[in-house]
């Protein structure tokens, strides 16, 4: 199949280009930096002639609600629209676990605000929405970490390995649409400050954790908010599994003789 993967530059963009390619498909990579702009449109047309899918993984700003939907909306309808031109028969966006029950988070107010142009959208749809990453805890640690210290915000999530998402992106995109999928989560919920300790630890770097609350991540995301549903798919891959690729990957080189 000829499939596009929109935000393909990005780190779950660029594993889902490797997994549709793995598999055998022709992947048309969208991306600003390969002159493909979404918030325009320009270059849209000519990347999605032949194309049977479109998987969605875009990023956007995060600070500030207005400027974040602002932003996923003329992307979405920019995308959707050229879709729809161009006879695309199935549009899979991946989303993020427990956005309807998060008020004050700047991303997920873009996300839903995605997620209903989708739904409501000219194109026929699968939304996968994924927990947090395995690495989730290790990027939030490098936003706020200043001189050693870093605030992190004790979250209670399940995560999942980015190359599962991918997975499960590229049998959902050579399938039928099917509309809302079960969340995807890992197989273990984790606390968030636990993990940015055991990630630091993997990695062989000294940093003090300081578990707070902040304006990106208040209260309204406490206990089981972003924690998978009922109906639920569990990724194979543990978080302890992906730690074990983190210390080999930062493990000390022995000296050549």
């Amino acid at each position: 199949m000829r499939i596009a993967v929109a935000g393909a530059t990005g780190n779950i963009g660029a594993l889902t280009v490797t997994a549709l390619e793995r598999h055998g498909h022709e992947v048309v990579r969208i991306s600003r930096s390969l002159g493909v702009d979404l918030m325009t449109g320009a270059g849209l047309a000519a990347a999605l002639r032949g194309v049977e899918t479109v998987v969605d993984v875009t990023n956007g700003p995060a600070a500030d609600p207005a400027e974040t939907v602002t932003y996923f909306r003329a992307a979405t309808q920019n995308l959707l629209a050229a879709e729809k031109r161009a006879n695309v028969r199935h549009h899979v966006l991946l989303s993020i676990v427990g956005i309807d029950r998060v008020a004050g988070n700047a991303h997920y107010a873009g996300k839903r605000e995605q997620e209903r142009l989708v739904a409501t959208g000219p194109v026929p749809w699968t939304i996968v929405p994924a927990t947090q990453f395995h690495d989730f805890a290790a990027t939030v640690t490098s936003w706020t970490e200043r001189d050693g210290v870093a605030t992190i915000p004790p979250l209670l999530v399940q995560p999942v390995a980015p190359a599962d998402v991918a997975d499960v992106l590229t049998e959902i995109a050579t399938g039928m649409p099917r509309g809302r999928h079960p969340d995807l989560a890992g197989p273990e919920p984790q606390d968030l400050v636990d993990m940015a300790r055991r990630v630091n630890e993997a990695r062989d770097r000294s940093i003090r954790l300081v578990p707070t609350w902040s304006t990106l991540f208040g209260p309204d995301m406490a206990g089981d908010v972003l924690l998978p549903g009922e109906r639920v798919r569990i990724a194979p891959t543990t978080f302890e599994e992906w730690l074990a690729t983190q210390r080999q990957a930062h493990a000390p080189t022995s000296p050549t003789s």
